[in-house]
Formats: structure tokens, sequence, C-alpha cells
């Protein structure tokens, strides 16, 4: 008799938790990168940024910054199997397709041993490498190249 009292109280206490529930208006979602709505509003994604498709070496916006990828790599297969990024650029094949060859830092191992084939630590090239897109930065920022950086510089007469 005791379980059933208990069990008739608890099932009392989710009914009336429904109720509440359903008269609390949906409280807003947290602004994150796309702000708005609700939490049981689905919205809309934003467009996917278009490829930039662009001949030649883009500009790097910092030393060392890995080269962005001036072409679409949609359906390209990168697996452990396959490598679609080395049928144009690897040792081999970048002077027949034209492209730049990937660079020696690809063939070293973490002990910087040279090797033959492009290192597996190296391997899965969008790890450092993106397609370049026109779309917008996600959050404002204040962000300089390092030439504007060594322009202020000389400016300046630091330099």
């Amino acid at each position: 008799m005791k379980w059933l009292s208990s069990a008739c109280i608890l099932l009392l206490v989710a009914i009336i938790g429904i109720a509440v529930a359903d008269e609390r208006p949906d409280p807003p979602a947290p602004d994150g990168l796309r702000a708005g709505g609700t939490f049981s509003q689905t919205l809309d994604a934003p467009p996917i940024a278009r490829v930039v498709e662009k001949r030649g070496r883009m500009e790097r916006n910092w030393p060392e910054q890995p080269p962005v990828i001036p072409h679409s790599i949609r359906d390209y297969q990168v697996d452990k199997r396959h490598n679609r990024c080395l049928d144009c650029h690897s040792r081999e094949a970048a002077p027949r397709a034209g492209a730049p060859m990937v660079s020696i830092t690809h063939f070293m191992d973490r002990d910087k041993q040279v090797r033959a084939a492009v290192s597996p630590d190296r391997y899965f090239c969008t790890q450092c490498h993106v397609e370049q897109t026109d779309a917008e930065p996600l959050v404002q920022n204040r962000f300089r190249t390092v030439d504007q950086v060594l322009q202020d510089l000389v400016r300046e007469g630091r330099r």
C-alpha cells in the first residue's frame, strides 16, 4: 500500500510539473555564432559560403600559415586508403599537373627523419589546409597581417 501512495504522489508531481512547464514562455536560446530563436525553434542554416576559385598562390597572413586551397575539394576522398590531393600534389604528379608539390616538411616524421613518402602525420591535408571561401568572419576581430604590422612599425620609426 505504501508503494501505491508513493506512485500516486510522483504521478501528481509529474502532472503538475508538465502543466507548469506548458504555461511558461519558450525561453530564448543562448546567442552563439548564429543568434536568435528559442530552444524549441529550428532556424534555417545560413547559406554555405562559395569557394573562391583563384589561380596562383594566395597571400598568407602570417609566417608559417598553411597555404589555403584555391579550388573546390568537394567530394575529394582523403582517408587511410587514398588521398585525392596527392593525385596532383605528390612529388611525381606535381610537374605533370602544374600544381605545387607538397612541402618537404610533409615528408618528415616526428623525429625529423625524411621519408620517401608523405608522413602519416601530414597525410590528412584538411587538418591544416582549408578551401578559400567568401565567408564573412563569424566574429569581429582586429587581426592584421604580418605585412600590416611591419608597415606600422616602419611608419612609427621602430624598424
